[in-house]
């Protein structure tokens, strides 16, 4: 199929998402520097990337995993990723699921706007392709939560992403800002908060885990400042069992 067909899908994946993700208001988007910067944010299932790409004005690079970005790579990761954990007697559902979607999937992803993410030697190649994006002058957009829980807002957060922060003021010389993001899709607000600046001028390790510590503690605040409502959390689990957000009060008790 050619790339007519590819960005048709595309543009019909846009409008379907449109009507289930409506365009969220944004909180605190004055803390967005008028320089390059990274948005750090929640997963909040598909929510959080899918508003990136829907309402997002600005130029974005948001990174995707590069599984589904391939039609050959899309079962294996989908089924691993989101349907390994159901009852056994319907797995094999699941497993022809993840066949059926491949090829929409990768039309999808591929005309978004992505940089592919992998967790082996072509992560290099991510990393290239996000200072270049910088260097251009677009924000990109990351949503680094893994499934170990932190807090009732968010999962724990990888860390690999901040070497951004090392090759950025390697190549420019200036400190790069990461900007704490919360996408709540049952208030249907994206927040922002006052960006973490990396700068690298002396343990590199320490660093990074002082820009990811103090991404998430930003985040959590996004949404303990907003009314109590239900988090939305990065994995799949049954809404009975969305955590609530906590007051910021009760925070400081």
């Amino acid at each position: 199929m050619g790339k007519g067909i590819s960005h048709g899908i595309y543009r019909l994946a846009c409008a379907v998402a449109g009507r289930i993700c409506p365009k969220p208001t944004y909180l605190g988007a004055e803390n967005i520097p008028e320089e390059p910067c990274v948005l750090v944010g929640n997963h909040a299932h598909a929510h959080g990337p899918v508003m990136a790409e829907l309402y997002m004005t600005w130029d974005r690079a948001i990174w995707c995993n590069g599984e589904m970005m391939h039609t050959k790579e899309v079962p294996d990761y989908t089924y691993r990723d989101f349907w390994s954990a159901k009852p056994r007697s319907v797995r094999w559902l699941f497993r022809i699921l993840s066949y059926l979607i491949a090829y929409p999937c990768a039309c999808v992803f591929s005309n978004a706007h992505c940089i592919e993410v992998y967790r082996d030697a072509r992560l290099t190649r991510t990393f290239r392709e996000s200072l270049k994006r910088l260097e251009e002058g677009a924000r990109v957009v990351i949503f680094p939560e893994c499934y170990t829980p932190h807090n009732n807002i968010v999962y724990l957060f990888q860390e690999h992403f901040i070497a951004l922060g090392t090759m950025y003021q390697r190549r420019t010389g200036k400190p790069l800002a990461f900007v704490p993001m919360y996408t709540s899709p049952t208030l249907h607000t994206v927040s922002f908060g006052a960006p973490v600046y990396y700068d690298e001028h002396g343990d590199a390790q320490a660093e990074r885990e002082r820009v990811c510590r103090e991404l998430m503690e930003r985040v959590t605040q996004l949404a303990a400042a907003q009314p109590l409502h239900r988090v939305v959390p990065y994995p799949n689990m049954p809404r009975r069992d969305y955590p609530m957000s906590l007051p910021v009060e009760e925070r400081q008790a």
